[in-house]
């Protein structure tokens, strides 16, 4: 081999290890390119809007190459999205999102909703996927900017908000059964209204045991689009049986998970007139939710804190004992003969609060209390906190941040 051949050879060598010892980027903000639409859609009436039916004029794509890292991050008009036949996620679906919420603050200006939980809580469904990690404060940069360019769509009316959808999915074009290589990450916003626009309506519940939504050792604690599919065809059996809902239970004893795609509560009148707030533990089966997780800390400060305890008079001085713990469906019944069942609601960043007033299980009706503006007094109150923070008008433990 000549001198000039071999020079070549170790110059190639040489590349390589470098290519190999050069870091794999992460998302930059910093390089983040912005193509602004042309053509920007007209806003439908907010009366018109239904859940998830309109997209925003743009969106945030990023790609994930396994020999360079994350793609510079791009701001462009919302379009279709193109992948190769043999993708993992047609295949094995490794698929992932979040749900956030932009509220229009006081001054004008958007606002998230404790918007780290959400990241904090994307980073464990990505790598229980086995998916590229990623910086997740880099992302929460992306996002903000992306609201801002697009918060013409969000409605200024109480109670209306905008939808937030990253996702995350998985997009190595091989049929081999492995972690995706690959993977594209984008963000997508849908303007909102309310959960109930003509007021709050007790939902109806039937208690599922013959199918689960989730089990030990499963994906239940993260927010994986495989761990919906499997709950439309019971949810059809649900409606022909005349509930809305579903009623998710576990295991022998029959505990309870969720309410449909929400954590559940019940409110327990206590012997000494206070009320006990119990939600199931977060075992692994159940998904950490953000609103979950307000309740939870808004409770044992609504009589404590100055700027809370206006929105709590519909309570009456009556206090709340939060408590993490397992609701068997044999307790709730019993709980509901003795007349210390007074309420059953679900939390989650679509509803935020959402009533119950009746659950099937075996042929009978659990029946709870009738309110006449469809929330009870616990329930009530935990919405309209949560509703003041969201949207501004309470500044409490930087739960609400700026966009700009």
């Amino acid at each position: 081999m000549s001198s000039t051949a071999v020079q070549n050879c170790r110059s190639a060598v040489k590349a390589q290890q470098e290519s190999r010892e050069t870091p794999l980027r992460d998302i930059d903000p910093d390089s983040l390119v912005i193509q602004l639409s042309g053509h920007l859609k007209s806003i439908p009436l907010p009366e018109t809007l239904r859940f998830g039916d309109v997209c925003t004029d743009h969106m945030l794509e990023i790609d994930y190459d396994p020999a360079t890292g994350w793609s510079v991050p791009v701001i462009k008009p919302y379009a279709s999205i193109s992948l190769d036949p043999a993708c993992s996620i047609f295949h094995y679906t490794p698929a992932l999102f979040e749900g956030m919420k932009a509220y229009l603050g006081p001054s004008g200006k958007p606002l998230l909703f404790r918007p780290e939980l959400n990241m904090k809580r994307m980073a464990a469904s990505t790598a229980r996927l086995a998916l590229p990690a990623f910086n997740t404060a880099a992302l929460l940069i992306l996002i903000k900017k992306l609201v801002v360019i697009d918060k013409r769509w969000i409605p200024s009316l109480p109670g209306y908000s905008l939808y937030i959808r990253p996702t995350l999915i998985g997009t190595r074009p091989s049929l081999g059964v492995a972690p995706s290589s690959h993977a594209k990450l984008f963000v997508i916003l849908s303007p909102t209204g309310p959960y109930f626009p003509s007021g709050f309506k007790p939902i109806s519940l039937y208690a599922e045991y013959d199918a689960v939504r989730s089990w030990p050792g499963g994906t239940g604690a993260y927010k994986l689009g495989i761990n919906y599919t499997p709950c439309f065809q019971p949810q059809a059996e649900a409606s022909k049986r005349g509930y809305q809902q579903l009623l998710w239970i576990l295991g022998e004893d029959r505990h309870i998970t969720e309410v449909g795609q929400m954590n559940f509560f019940i409110v327990v009148e206590r012997s000494d007139g206070d009320f006990d707030v119990v939600t199931p533990p977060l075992d692994g089966t159940i998904l950490p939710g953000v609103t979950r997780a307000s309740v939870i800390a808004l409770g044992s400060l609504l009589f404590s804190d100055p700027a809370l305890q206006r929105y709590a008079l519909a309570l009456k001085g009556k206090r709340l004992r939060m408590r993490e713990e397992s609701i068997t469906m044999s307790r709730l019944r019993s709980l509901s003969k003795s007349g210390e069942l007074v309420e059953a609601f679900g939390a989650s960043t679509a509803a935020i609060i959402a009533p119950i007033g009746r659950i099937g299980y075996e042929e009978a009706d659990i029946l709870l209390p009738v309110h006449e503006e469809g929330l009870g007094p616990v329930a009530g109150t935990f919405y309209r906190t949560l509703i003041a923070i969201q949207e501004g008008k309470v500044d409490w433990e930087g739960w609400s941040v700026s966009c700009e």
